[in-house]
């Protein structure tokens, strides 16, 4: 059925614009009417205009619809409206018409058609890659499998949301001295620049012998000043040297190592990374992903592919027959509290909820460590910024109590 754009006004005069699916413009028009609303411009979606995205998106071409905080909240209104016995075809209708943004209303109606041609669910959702991730996907199949369809999606919803909270605390905890480093070297590159060198330009007219602080502030203002250019491009080069490496599997796995050795930066890396594994493996298996089938999934959420391949590795293992704790604990990269966990939740048959506590306990350990490193950064970045300042300022004021003693 096709679907159309329309714009119009409400019984109140008010104006209203969104998505329709009708048999034809002249029975979107009467629908409308029938809802209430004076149409004024009424237009059918076509796949090749840029709003009805469905060809374009699984074709791979174009960016996402939705943003993860979207998602995360259609897929709990979609569960509360399941929940409360509305069908399926309703219930979307009923998000498109309460969605405000017309490109998720395009993506729900075309959504919506294809479950009226017959298809399900998961199929439908396969047409947006980029909306709708490879675990999104399991889990609404595994619901339509086995007929609970609306308690996966609470429990989908309830992963979504602790992914974000996740993903939140991490940003948040670098946005503070990212900025502070922004600012600082905005600050002492203007000094550089264009306070120093009119200072220090009247020492060098005097032709005596400066303090070395002095010279090598001197220098470096000089450096900075003549050679920026170059300094830029070579800044340009190292980032696009580095970007083409890591677009490479053996760049992206070397990099990937290095970051797990690095002292802090590699065990907040270790932990987000099993917070991530285990609460994703924890909601597919609830909602009846096949474990070999979990895994192969929940591996990729990681971003990390050293840890993607001992995972691997892992369910190789498995799949010959060996429990989870045993190859994960060979590999040497998940702590002993992790293995040692899942292997009492393999024997206890309790593995979920296993595998749901250690990924609470690495969530707050997370939550500990940004506590830590964020009031640690603060009066460090406070500190170092000090020095470079009062560095300056005795390489600029030793010349000058030299000459007072001179005159003296």
């Amino acid at each position: 059925m096709p679907v159309y754009q329309y714009k119009g006004l409400r019984s109140d005069g008010q104006g209203t614009a969104g998505v329709i699916d009708a048999e034809s413009l002249k029975g979107a028009r009467h629908k409308l009417r029938q809802g209430g609303v004076y149409p004024t411009d009424v237009s059918e979606q076509r796949q090749s205009d840029g709003v009805g995205r469905g060809s374009i998106l699984s074709s791979g071409v174009g960016g996402a619809v939705l943003t993860a905080q979207e998602r995360a909240i259609l897929t709990r209104q979609l569960a509360t409206l399941l929940t409360a016995g509305l069908p399926l075809i309703d219930a979307l209708a009923v998000l498109i018409e309460q969605t405000e943004k017309k490109s998720i209303q395009s993506l729900l109606a075309e959504v919506r058609e294809q479950i009226r041609g017959g298809k399900a669910l998961s199929r439908s959702l396969e047409a947006f890659p980029q909306d709708f991730t490879t675990v999104y996907l399991h889990m609404v199949r595994a619901g339509e499998a086995s007929g609970a369809l609306e308690g996966i999606l609470v429990r989908l919803a309830e992963f979504l949301d602790g992914q974000l909270k996740l993903k939140h605390k991490v940003t948040n905890a670098t946005m503070y001295p990212v900025l502070m480093l922004i600012v600082a070297v905005a600050i002492l590159g203007f000094l550089m620049v264009f306070v120093v060198p009119k200072i220090t330009g009247v020492f060098a007219d005097l032709h005596q012998v400066l303090p070395w602080p002095t010279r090598f502030l001197i220098a470096v203002s000089d450096f900075l000043t003549h050679y920026w250019p170059v300094l830029l491009g070579g800044m340009v080069l190292l980032v696009g040297m580095a970007r083409r490496a890591l677009a490479t599997s053996e760049g992206r796995v070397r990099a990937d190592r290095l970051l797990l050795r690095m002292p802090i930066l590699g065990q907040m890396t270790q932990m987000i990374s099993i917070s991530r594994l285990t609460s994703t493996l924890a909601t597919m298996l609830s909602s009846g992903v096949q474990l070999l089938d979990a895994l192969e999934v929940a591996k990729h959420v990681m971003n990390n592919r050293v840890l993607e391949q001992a995972v691997s590795q892992a369910r190789e293992h498995i799949r010959e027959g060996q429990s989870i704790a045993v190859p994960l604990k060979q590999s040497g990269l998940f702590p002993p509290l992790v293995t040692h966990m899942i292997g009492i939740g393999e024997k206890s048959g309790e593995l979920e909820s296993m595998l749901r506590r250690v990924s609470e306990i690495y969530d707050a350990e997370v939550d500990r460590t940004i506590t830590r490193l964020t009031s640690l950064l603060e009066p460090i970045m406070i500190l170092l910024m000090g020095s470079v300042v009062f560095f300056i300022v005795l390489a600029i004021l030793l010349p000058i109590f030299e000459m007072s003693q001179i005159v003296k």
